[in-house]
């Protein structure tokens, strides 16, 4: 498997974090916060893999 479509996965999982940060936010902060940590490994993963 090419590695650019790791990195694509990677991008679009972080994505979807990113919704979920958006959409809980408001009630539950803590899980915002697990899930912007989650965020950062995605993005931080993704750019990792693509060096």
């Amino acid at each position: 498997m090419p590695k650019e479509v790791i990195v694509v996965g990677l991008m679009l999982v972080a994505g979807f974090l990113v919704g979920g940060v958006y959409a809980t936010w408001k009630t539950a902060r803590l899980l915002a916060v697990i899930l912007g940590v989650l965020v950062l490994l995605a993005v931080g993963g993704a750019v990792l893999w693509l060096l």
